[in-house]
């Protein structure tokens, strides 16, 4: 039997994610499956105002976030230059502000995720219109900065395509944890992934990052995901029971019945609020007069209000 993953400050879990606590697990499990929607449409809350959300539009983007660690809402349309207004309003009412100013964002820190044919933003799978496979943001960061919270906004959809599919991690761990435990504690490995250097031209971007695929904030509690479905230049810790987790997650991500993955196209106004949770997008196909362009928001602080005891009655 795999040992219990330990961090260089200890456990990497606990609580209810602890393996070794059935019955706080069980009790937390029960709660998700009961609590968590049934449809995508379940997600959508509509905001009359972004730039003044009331109490109840609020509580209504809180009580999806809490359930399903994500929302859809669904505003007005407006253009590119409110449209960055628009994301940063919506994350100061949810309480998040730390922006991952990555690599490729903006100055401001918002990622412009669109179509780029020249510069160094092509080699980036997100600015082609080519399909991103399931993946949570962030993985390639180092674990004292990772992306706890997400919002993409629509300025504009594409022609065709484009659809995204998201999959809440908590979700995943439950099924993962319910087949076999070893999973979980094969995600759980300090060196369970490798994503390795990033070098352009001969000089390091950004060095190896090696961390769990699971993990829980030690600040509130909540799990956290770091994953890619990415084939190439990433390395899995080599044991058997890893490789076994990988192809269990590539099982439940690929399974097109699942009644947990939602499946959503975003159009102009529509926005994604999550913590993270894993995602896909679709390849599309712009046109002329629809040149998809959706603003990414990446933030090192989790939605406030969100932690595991707010979420969870216990």
């Amino acid at each position: 039997m795999a040992q219990k993953a330990m961090t260089g400050n200890g456990p990497a879990v606990s609580g209810p994610f602890d393996p070794d606590n059935d019955e706080l697990y069980r009790r937390w499990r029960d709660w998700k499956l009961e609590a968590h929607p049934r449809a995508a449409a379940d997600l959508v809350v509509e905001l009359a105002d972004p730039f003044a959300i009331t109490e109840a539009e609020y509580e209504a983007l809180m009580a999806r976030i809490r359930s399903a660690n994500m929302a859809l809402y669904v505003t007005r349309a407006v253009d590119a230059e409110t449209g960055k207004s628009l994301i940063r309003a919506i994350g100061a009412r949810l309480g998040i502000s730390q922006l991952d100013a990555n690599m490729l964002a903006d100055d401001d820190g918002i990622t412009p995720l669109t179509v780029i044919e020249d510069g160094r933003r092509p080699h980036y799978i997100p600015y082609t219109d080519r399909p991103i496979d399931w993946h949570t943001d962030g993985y390639y960061n180092p674990m004292d900065r990772q992306n706890r919270s997400l919002n993409l906004y629509c300025v504009q959809d594409s022609e065709s395509g484009g659809e995204n599919a998201v999959l809440d991690h908590e979700i995943a761990y439950i099924l993962m944890r319910e087949a076999d435990p070893e999973f979980i504690r094969a995600f759980t490995h300090p060196h369970c992934m490798t994503i390795p250097a990033n070098v352009e031209n001969g000089r390091e971007l950004r060095p190896a990052r090696t961390g769990p695929v699971f993990s829980v904030n030690p600040d509130d509690g909540s799990l956290h995901m770091r994953y890619t479905a990415r084939k190439r230049n990433i390395v899995w810790r080599d044991d058997e029971v890893t490789r076994q987790a990988v192809a269990f997650l590539e099982s439940l991500t690929g399974d097109a019945a699942s009644p947990y993955i939602f499946r959503h196209r975003q159009a102009p106004g529509h926005g994604l609020i999550s913590t993270n949770v894993l995602h896909d997008r679709a390849g599309f196909t712009d046109s002329p007069d629809k040149k998809r362009l959706i603003y990414r928001a990446r933030y090192f602080d989790r939605i406030k209000g969100a932690s595991l005891p707010e979420c969870w009655p216990g």
